[in-house]
C-alpha cells in the first residue's frame, strides 16, 4: 500500500522523539529517488520519492551509493551537511512532512534550509528550500503547463498543494463523527464514502471501518439499520488514537510475503493472513520493504530468463517444424528416382523443349500412365540426372535430417524443463543457479564481471518424511545431475513420468524405508514440477543405481528402465509440514 497520511503521521511523531537536535555528517543519493541523511549517533534516515515506494523512516539497511554523486545530492551536501534538524512537521493529514534544518555557510552564517517530502504516489518529490520557501532545487522539476496550478523550479516560492475538500479527524473530529452517524445514500458503499469523504483513510482502513460497523468490508449503507451509529463510534475511536497517537505498526502476510502495513489490527482477511507487529514504523518499513524489494527483484531476474528461455524454445520449435517438413519431403524420394528411370527408359521418343513427359510406369501392376514435370531447358539426360541427383540428396538428407530432428527434440525438451525450474524458483539463489545452468549451456552469456567457477552452489531443498528420512529436491537441471550422481546407490530416485520436474533423492538407511515416506517423497516429486497443480500425478521410483545419463545428454536428461510408479496429488498443506520437520 502507499503510505497514508495517518501512518505518515505516526512516523512524524516517532521521528520527533528521535531525530530532533541530530546533526547531518552525511548525505547520500543511492537511487534516483532516494536520499539517505547520515545523522550522528549511526543513525539513517531515508527519505523516497520513488511513484511507488514513497516514505521516509529511519532504515538499518545499507545502500550502494554511484561513484559520481548525482547534482541535487552535491547541492544537499552543500547546504545540510554539518546542519541540525530542529523542526519535523506534518502539513495537517496531508502526505507531506518537512524537514527544518539550521546550518552554517560557507561564510559563518547561521541560516535554516527545509527538506520537504511530497510522499503523494506519482506526483511525489523532494524539495530543498532556502528560509523564504524558495525552492533551491528539487527531485522533479515540474513545468508551468504540465502541472497547471503549481509549478516546482528552482526560483520559485513553493506553495503546498490545494487542499482537497475533505474532512480531518485532526482538525475537525466532531464534524467527521456527525458525517458518519449520517451516512450516504442506501446503494453507496460504506468504503467509497469514507475515502470520498475524510482525509488520511486508505482504501485498506475504509474497508476495516465498513466491516467493523456493517460486518463485511464491502457492505452498502442500506445492508443495516444500525451501521452508522456504529460506524461514527468507529470513526470517533480513530480520531482519538489520532490525536492521542495511539498506533500499532503492523505488517500484513500472505503465504510468508508480506502484502500491506498499517497502524491497527486488522480482520478482513481472516486466518490466511499473518500479522506482525513491529516496536516502530522505521522497524517495519525496513522489513516490509527489504522482503518486497528482494522478491521483486527475484521475480525481475525470473521474467528475464523466462524471456530468455522462451525466445530460445520458440526458436528451437521453429527449427524443429522445418527439419521435420524437410524429412518428411525426403521421405517422397522413391518418387524422384522413379522419374529418372521412366525418363531414361523413353529417351528414344523425347524431343528437348518439351515440358512433360507421359509414360508408362512398367512398375506399376496395372501399368498406368505417368506425368512426369520436365525443365524445358535442359536435355532429356540432363532431366534424368536431375532426378537422380535430387533422390541422392533425398536420401543422404534423411540420415542427418534424422539426426538433427533428434537434436532439436532433446533441446526442446531440456529448455522446457527449464521454464518448469524458473517457475518453481522463489528466492536469489535460485534464480542465480538458474542463471548460471544457462550461462554453462551457452544460452546466456558471461557479463566481463563474472568469472566462471567463482560462485558458490546453493543447497538442494530439503524435507524430513513424518518418519525422519532426509529428502532431497533439486532446484535446477545441473544440480538435479549432482544430486542423482551423488546419491547412494541403494536411496530412491522420483520424478514424474514424462512430466519435467525435479529429481527428487529419499534418503534411505541402507536401502530401507517405509511407505509413508515414499508417499511424501512422491508429493514432492509431483509439487516440485510441471503437474503441479494436477491430481493423479505418476511419479516413477527406483534405486538409484537403475538411473543412467547418456553421454553427452543435457543437463538433467537421464534414462532408467527398471521401476515403479505411484499416483499422488500434490497437497501444499503437506509440502510445508514437510519443511517444518526439517527445521
Amino acid at each position: 500500500m502507499p503510505l497514508d497520511a495517518i501512518c505518515l503521521r505516526a512516523l512524524t511523531n516517532e521521528l520527533k522523539g528521535q531525530l530532533l537536535g541530530a546533526r547531518i555528517d552525511k548525505v547520500q543519493q543511492p537511487a534516483r529517488d532516494q536520499i539517505v541523511l547520515l545523522l550522528r549517533g549511526n543513525l539513517r534516515l531515508l527519505l523516497n520519492a520513488g511513484p511507488n515506494q514513497p516514505r521516509v523512516q529511519l532504515t538499518e539497511v545499507l545502500r550502494e551509493n554511484p561513484a559520481e554523486p548525482p547534482m541535487l545530492c552535491m547541492l544537499l551536501r552543500k547546504h545540510l551537511v554539518g546542519g541540525r534538524i530542529t523542526e519535523i512537521e506534518q502539513s495537517g493529514l496531508e502526505r507531506i512532512v518537512t524537514f527544518t534544518v539550521r546550518s552554517v555557510n560557507e561564510l559563518g552564517e547561521s541560516g535554516t534550509k527545509k527538506l520537504v517530502l511530497e510522499a503523494m504516489g506519482r506526483r511525489s518529490n523532494l524539495l530543498l528550500l532556502d528560509e523564504d520557501d524558495r525552492i533551491l532545487d528539487c527531485m522533479r522539476r515540474v513545468e508551468f503547463e504540465v502541472s497547471g496550478a503549481r509549478a516546482l523550479l528552482p526560483g520559485l516560492y513553493y506553495q503546498l498543494p490545494t487542499p482537497l475538500d475533505k474532512l480531518s479527524l485532526l482538525t475537525d473530529p466532531e464534524g467527521a463523527v456527525e458525517l458518519a452517524r449520517r451516512g450516504g445514500g442506501a446503494e453507496e458503499t460504506v468504503e467509497r464514502f469514507l475515502l470520498d469523504r475524510y482525509l488520511g483513510i486508505s482504501p485498506l482502513i475504509a474497508r476495516e471501518l465498513a466491516l467493523r460497523a456493517f460486518g463485511a468490508a464491502d457492505a452498502r449503507f442500506a445492508d443495516r439499520s444500525d451501521g452508522c451509529e456504529r460506524l461514527a463510534a468507529e470513526m470517533e475511536r480513530l480520531a482519538e488514537a489520532v490525536r492521542e497517537n495511539r498506533f500499532t505498526p503492523t505488517m500484513l502476510s500472505r503465504e510468508g510475503k508480506p502484502v500491506d502495513f498499517t497502524y491497527c489490527s486488522i480482520t478482513q482477511y481472516g486466518a490466511e493472513t499473518v500479522q506482525t507487529t513491529f516496536p516502530t514504523f522505521s522497524a517495519l518499513l525496513d522489513a516490509f520493504y527489504t522482503e518486497r524489494d528482494r522478491q521483486e527483484a527475484a521475480q525481475r531476474r525470473g521474467r528475464e530468463l523466462t524471456r530468455t528461455v522462451t525466445s530460445a524454445h520458440d526458436r528451437v520449435v521453429r527449427k524443429l517444424g522445418m527439419l521435420e517438413k524437410e524429412y518428411a519431403a525426403s521421405q517422397d524420394r522413391d518418387t524422384l528416382r522413379l522419374y529418372g528411370d521412366l525418363i531414361t527408359a523413353n529417351l528414344y521418343r523425347m524431343e528437348r523443349g518439351a515440358a512433360r513427359l507421359t509414360a508408362q510406369n512398367y512398375y506399376d501392376e496395372n501399368g498406368a500412365e505417368l506425368d512426369i514435370p520436365l525443365d524445358p531447358l535442359l536435355t532429356p539426360q540432363q532431366n534424368a540426372a536431375k532426378y537422380y541427383k535430387r533422390y541422392t540428396k533425398a536420401k543422404t538428407a534423411e540420415k542427418h535430417l534424422r539426426e538433427q530432428i533428434d537434436k532439436a527434440i532433446g533441446e526442446r525438451d531440456y529448455l522446457e524443463s527449464v521454464q518448469g525450474e524458473i517457475a518453481l524458483a522463489q528466492t536469489e539463489a535460485e534464480f542465480a543457479e538458474l542463471r548460471r545452468e544457462l550461462q554453462e549451456t551457452g544460452y546466456l552469456r558471461r557479463s566481463g564481471k563474472e568469472k566462471k567457477g567463482r560462485e558458490k552452489p546453493i543447497a538442494p531443498r530439503e524435507f524430513r518424511s513424518s518418519s525422519g528420512l532426509r529428502i532431497l529436491v533439486g532446484r535446477s537441471n545441473v544440480q538435479n545431475d549432482a544430486l542423482t550422481r551423488k546419491a547412494d546407490k541403494r536411496d530412491l530416485w522420483l520424478h514424474t513420468q514424462k512430466i519435467h520436474g525435479s529429481h527428487v533423492i529419499l534418503c534411505t538407511e541402507d536401502g530401507a524405508y517405509d511407505d509413508e515416506s515414499l508417499h511424501e517423497a512422491a508429493l514432492l516429486a509431483a509439487y516440485y514440477s510441471q503437474a503441479q497443480g494436477g491430481s493423479n500425478v505418476p511419479v516413477d521410483y527406483t534405486s538409484v543405481k537403475y538411473v543412467k545419463k547418456p553421454a553427452g545428454a543435457r543437463p538433467g536428461m537421464v534414462v532408467y528402465e527398471t521401476y515403479r510408479t505411484l499416483y499422488v496429488t500434490p497437497d501444499e498443506e503437506t509440502i510445508r509440514r514437510l519443511d517444518r520437520k526439517n527445521k
